[in-house]
């Protein structure tokens, strides 16, 4: 099968095309023909060798976490799913990805597209969709009526959060550069801070969560914004504990747990029309095509999710 791989750590162009052997299902697991995948900034902290010591991969490694496609084989053991159905998934980190024509994931983390979402919008759902989700749900706990600072609300996680949140009947705002503030009202945020214009920590107050998309000085800057006992849940870096017992808050760090329950809870939303992916920008299934694409991952500036067209 064709697929994109990188055979050393380093730039974008480490990613060459290769052909490797078609997978295998496990007894536990289902065979995906892949039809749409996407790119997130694991995928290109990974290539630059960023995290290898936690992820010591063998190359060549096929790098990608998101997969949209038609299971073409069941294992032994699997009874959710057959053969045509239409799933996603973010299967678990393996050194074989997503950039390739086939995967193989765990029946336990696929979910089935609805009827009403092709495979790019899919695609654009799993690693960004389910980390918004659990931000939110799991580690912030956010309830009804309560407020919530969504940071980078145009990138891939930032939409999804703004959009879950708003279905928990939270009250939403987020920061975004000019050009994506009606943008991200019509998505249903409550109110959008101009980063380029104002101080969100000078505008907003008494929040009771804040979902840390950039960490660095706006994590730090994110604390004055929180109300007594709120909570900072950051997806980048682990947050200041010290920090946090001054303030009377809490702030956690939290890395993806793939899970199929609640991607068919995000599909359910999707079927029901209350979330919708937003695909910026799509890419064709080439080395090219994926230089491009890490290389505008790379510049956090993308809109919504930068998607891989895989054409079988």
């Amino acid at each position: 099968m064709k697929a994109i791989v990188i055979e050393h750590y380093g730039d974008e162009e480490e990613l060459k095309e290769n052909e490797l052997a078609k997978p295998e299902p496990e007894a536990d697991e289902v065979l995906i023909e892949i039809k749409a995948a996407a790119v997130n900034p694991i995928d290109w902290k990974l290539r630059y060798g960023y995290l290898k010591e936690k992820f010591p991969f063998e190359f060549p490694i096929v790098l990608g976490w998101d997969a949209a496609g038609i299971i073409e084989k069941v294992g032994e053991n699997v009874d959710a799913f057959q053969k045509g159905d239409r799933v996603f998934v973010r299967p678990e980190l393996t050194n074989r990805g997503t950039y390739a024509e086939y995967t193989t994931a765990k029946a336990e983390l696929v979910a089935k597209i609805p009827d009403n979402i092709n495979f790019k919008e899919a695609a654009a759902v799993p690693l960004a969709g389910l980390t918004a989700y659990q931000t939110l749900v799991d580690v912030g706990n956010l309830d009804s009526g309560e407020k919530v600072l969504i940071h980078a609300g145009a990138g891939g996680v930032g939409n999804f959060a703004i959009q879950i949140a708003k279905n928990l009947g939270a009250y939403v705002a987020t920061t975004a550069s000019t050009k994506n503030v009606e943008f991200l009202k019509s998505l249903g945020a409550d109110e959008v801070i101009d980063y380029t214009k104002d101080d969100f920590s000078q505008e907003l107050e008494d929040y009771d969560l804040v979902v840390d998309t950039l960490g660095g000085e706006v994590q730090e800057r994110s604390f004055d914004v929180l109300k007594k006992g709120g909570k900072l849940v950051s997806i980048v870096k682990e947050p200041d504990q010290e920090k946090t017992e001054k303030l009377g808050v809490e702030a956690k760090f939290h890395w993806l747990i793939p899970d199929g329950k609640e991607l068919a809870s995000l599909a359910e939303m999707m079927k029901k029309e209350n979330l919708k992916p937003v695909v910026g920008t799509v890419f064709p299934f080439t080395a090219q095509g994926l230089k491009d694409a890490h290389e505008l991952s790379e510049t956090h500036h993308a809109r919504g999710k930068i998607v891989i067209k895989i054409d079988q």
